[in-house]
């Protein structure tokens, strides 16, 4: 058994990677781990709502990660949500590349479903860390600018 990536796009605008490259970025973070990981591009508005709902911010964010539950006991790792208009813009203003941004919020979110986390300073230097490694790997320079 693999890591099965499920796509679904409601939004491709402004620019969205094809399948194949973020099926590509999602095992590179996964690594060993084996399953169904779904990743979802959205709008504004869909990335507002579903910010506001489950995490009580209103306003569009990056990417949101929702791990699945173990106790279900299936196969289901758990799926990213990636807001399109949010990664282009903090690209722009960042001066990342697209791509490279893009990348980095597919990595982020695949390690918040393994388990990763940002919470405390310990664990976000970890999860960083790990970030470096793995956009390394793929030739894309340090996101965090260290």
């Amino acid at each position: 058994m693999s890591l099965d990536v499920v796509l679904r796009y409601r939004t491709r605008r402004p620019w969205a990677p094809g399948p194949a490259t973020l099926r590509r970025w999602a095992r590179l973070a996964a690594g060993h781990h084996k399953g169904e990981l779904g990743i979802r591009v959205v709008g504004q508005r869909e990335g507002r709502q579903l910010n506001e709902r489950w995490r009580g911010r209103a306003c569009a964010t990056n990417v949101l990660s929702f791990p699945a539950a173990p106790e279900l006991g299936g196969r289901q790792i758990g799926d990213i949500v990636v807001c399109a208009p949010v990664v282009a813009r903090e690209a722009r203003e960042q001066g990342k590349a697209l791509a490279a941004h893009w990348a980095h919020m597919i990595v982020h979110g695949t390690l918040h479903l393994i388990g990763f986390d940002h919470l405390r300073a310990r664990d976000a230097k970890r999860m960083e860390g790990c970030e470096r490694r793995l956009l390394a790997r793929i030739g894309i320079a340090d996101p965090y600018g260290g």
